[in-house]
């Protein structure tokens, strides 16, 4: 097991267009504070197709040094295959614990080319790999019959699950939840994924509200599962605005209204709008955490 709680997939501040060190600091900071158990550099949510190679090194390699002994995971995932095991050799001698891979994009494969895509990645590289489903961003679908068929490969170790349907994260439980540790892709799914036997979270919220993700799962091991749900419940309204755009959109505007960071990002991203920036602040308030 790669950890077990809460990780967060980071995003990445900017500042006057250039990597803003400083506040990547601060994040780092409050997500050790928080009991955040793993950190996720150049996933998704840290905007890395608008990162050059050399600035994911240098954000994989800020990340492990100010990481506190947390367990740290590359994001390396993409549609050239060749260019993933690049980028995960380079991560693996930085010293990561493990590598997060998306599925490819947008020249759809097939299931069959999943696991060749996969297979091909994981016999190259030395550290664990983390399979990555998000068809709403990918277009594409991994099935839990592939993760299966993936699941007998030793560097192949776990699943972040970010399709919601029920019915196939049922099916990824059934199928191969003894053999991989299956985390939650989802904020708002994270207590069912718990009932189900889910080993945490690889969490977008969790980079605004590092404790609240943390607790949810701690209260929920402890044994009290009432506490959890309610406090699933309660960051709930916040959780749907932080999705009200595409992420890390909602959250940097969140996180800069805290003033962790500028609310700057890289184009083609831009910024909330004023529209949706006001229920977004006005929960902050209400939960009292600005």
């Amino acid at each position: 097991m790669l950890f077990r709680g809460s990780g967060t997939a980071l995003v990445t501040p900017f500042c006057d267009g250039k990597i803003d060190w400083q506040a990547f600091e601060r994040t780092l900071s409050a997500q050790i504070e928080g009991g955040t158990k793993a950190l996720i550099a150049c996933g998704t949510t840290g905007e890395p197709t608008t990162l050059s190679f050399d600035e994911q090194r240098e954000v994989v390699e800020f990340v492990l040094k100010n990481a506190d002994g947390l367990c740290v995971i590359a994001g390396i995932g993409g549609n050239n295959t060749a260019e993933v095991i690049k980028a995960g050799r380079v991560m693996g001698d930085l010293g990561v614990n493990g590598l997060l891979a998306v599925t490819p994009y947008y020249n759809k494969t097939t299931q069959d080319g999943l696991v060749a895509h996969y297979e091909a990645v994981a016999d190259a590289v030395d550290r664990p790999v983390i399979l990555y489903n998000v068809p709403s961003r990918t277009g594409l679908n991994l099935e839990p019959a592939t993760v299966a068929r993936l699941s007998s490969h030793e560097r192949i170790v776990a699943l972040k699950e970010a399709n919601p349907s029920m019915s196939q994260i049922l099916e990824d439980f059934r199928l191969f939840g003894d053999t991989l540790d299956i985390y939650s892709g989802n904020d708002d799914l994270l207590y069912p994924f718990l009932t189900l036997g889910s080993q945490g979270i690889i969490s977008v919220a969790s980079n605004l509200i590092p404790s609240a993700m943390s607790e949810i799962i701690q209260t929920f091991d402890e044994g009290n599962w009432s506490e959890s749900l309610q406090l699933s419940q309660r960051f709930a309204p916040l959780i749907k605005l932080l999705f009200a755009q595409v992420s890390p959109i909602p959250v940097k505007a969140a996180m800069s209204r805290l003033g962790l960071l500028e609310n700057e990002l890289r184009l083609p991203l831009l910024p909330l709008s004023n529209e949706e920036t006001q229920p977004l602040f006005q929960e902050i308030e209400r939960l009292g955490l600005a």
